[in-house]
């Protein structure tokens, strides 16, 4: 029973007391849509046409409901607003469901692109983060009157009625085809709680936040340069093609873990390891975070396993470490004692640091979907470090900005206490001098540590 269709919303609060509940009108948006749907497939009498979260009854599992829903619907479908990207929910929605697209992806080797956007209310292009930004899609096909005034301003001016049933019904075909032409298949449901938010930490309703950026490196080897006993099948003419997770995924491990760190509103940068032994210089601050991407297999070569065991020596905090690991691979099984061994005596020190996401995502990942759960907080962890190593820039062009001060009758500024006021006038009130605002900090100042796990132990080894 998968739902055609995920609406994706914004919760909007009830202006004053007993005011009318403003999210009405997106419910009348969805019963429109799901009568479309209805009338453009074959669907049964009873079957779910689409799903929001108003449809969970009282007493209803809400996160199991709605992680069940995301983890089956064939479309996922947000409704673009101001309030949307300011919306950590409706980011961890969008996230959960990029997540099993991904996978998806993967498994077929063609991109599922099952996200068709509405505009509820119209962005500008400046304000979208990265995920929202990267969607291939265009609006101008639903009407001139959508674009500039979104379905909300459709609904509720009557003289647009017509080009409301327009848009709708053009909502309604894409969804039906995108569902039919790439059949997503249903996952497991996540933990809806630990989820992600697609949008980054820390977005305000009405202003954007710039992606950040992160490099994912990769140490493993080419089919041209492999142990005796390991198949080929695995690897390719560079390092950025080593693909653990074969057969059942037919993409690199690489461009999955951009795709599901592009997710998480990030730009990034792939790289070999055998390429950037120059780069990795603790010397210099770091420009960005870093994943490093590591196969058990690379530590057959001599030189690159050197290599690797003189980074582990030179605290780089800032970047940590994910060994994807093929349990159905007959062959790493086969030798995973061995590998595991050499390859804790290689990087000791990068196979205990950390958070214990950062721990357990070095002592092996052993598929995908354990790959797209445990790489935010990789990632989260990485970028929390390169916060604290990171090179400070100070305001230029400002002076000193003094402390504030209690000036007043009691003389608290440690002088002389001012003189009396003269005969008939009240003593002056008490006053602070305040300082100009200070400078906005960088954009990575974005993290915050959650919950029991968030305590770093990377400081005493650094």
């Amino acid at each position: 029973m998968q739902p055609y269709f995920f609406l994706s919303y914004a919760h909007t609060p009830r202006y004053g007391p007993g005011g009318p509940d403003p999210d009405m009108w997106v419910e009348r948006l969805f019963r429109d849509l799901c009568g479309h749907v209805m009338a453009l497939t074959d669907l049964p009498a009873g079957s779910p046409a689409g799903f929001m979260d108003r449809e969970i009854r009282s007493g209803e599992g809400w996160s199991e409901r709605l992680g069940s829903a995301l983890a089956s619907c064939l479309v996922f479908v947000p409704l673009f607003s101001p309030r949307y990207f300011a919306s950590e929910m409706c980011g961890k929605e969008w996230y959960a469901f990029a997540q099993r697209a991904i996978r998806h992806g993967a498994l077929h080797n063609r991109p599922a692109e099952a996200i068709v956007p509405a505009l509820w209310v119209p962005v500008p292009p400046e304000q979208l983060p990265g995920p929202a930004e990267r969607l291939q899609f265009n609006h101008n096909t639903f009407g001139d009157r959508y674009v500039t005034d979104g379905l909300y301003g459709l609904i509720k001016l009557r003289s647009y009625a017509e080009q409301y049933e327009r848009a709708v019904y053009e909502l309604a075909r894409r969804i039906v085809r995108v569902a039919e032409s790439v059949r997503l298949e249903s996952s497991r449901p996540v933990d809806y709680r630990v989820v992600p938010s697609a949008f980054g930490p820390g977005r305000r309703a009405g202003g954007g936040l710039a992606a950040r950026t992160l490099q994912i490196t990769v140490a493993a080897a080419t089919r041209h340069e492999l142990p005796e006993g390991r198949s080929h099948e695995y690897y390719g003419d560079s390092a950025l093609d080593w693909n653990p997770y074969h057969p059942d995924s037919r993409r690199p491990v690489a461009h999955v873990a951009e795709e599901l760190v592009r997710n998480l509103n990030y730009r990034t940068f792939m790289a070999s390891f055998d390429d950037e032994v120059g780069h990795f210089d603790s010397k210099q601050p770091p420009t960005r975070p870093e994943i490093l991407l590591v196969d058990r297999w690379a530590m057959a070569d001599e030189q690159r396993r050197q290599r690797l065991a003189g980074f582990d020596q030179d605290p780089r905090p800032w970047v940590s470490v994910v060994v994807p690991w093929n349990r159905m691979d007959h062959q790493s099984r086969a030798k995973e004692t061995e590998l595991t061994q050499r390859l804790e005596d290689t990087m000791p020190v990068k196979m205990s640091q950390g958070r214990a996401a950062c721990r357990a995502a070095a002592n092996g990942v052993n598929n995908m979907e354990t790959l797209g759960q445990i790489l935010p907080k990789v990632v989260e962890a990485a970028a929390q470090q390169f916060l604290r190593h990171a090179q400070v820039y100070p305001p230029t062009g400002g002076g000193h900005t003094d402390r504030p001060r209690l000036v007043g009758p009691m003389g608290m500024t440690g002088g002389p206490p001012p003189p009396p006021p003269p005969a008939g006038h009240p003593p002056p009130a008490p006053r602070f001098d305040k300082p100009h605002r200070e400078h906005a900090l960088p954009e990575y100042d974005e993290f915050g540590d959650h919950g029991p796990d968030a305590e770093d132990t990377d400081d005493h080894q650094s």
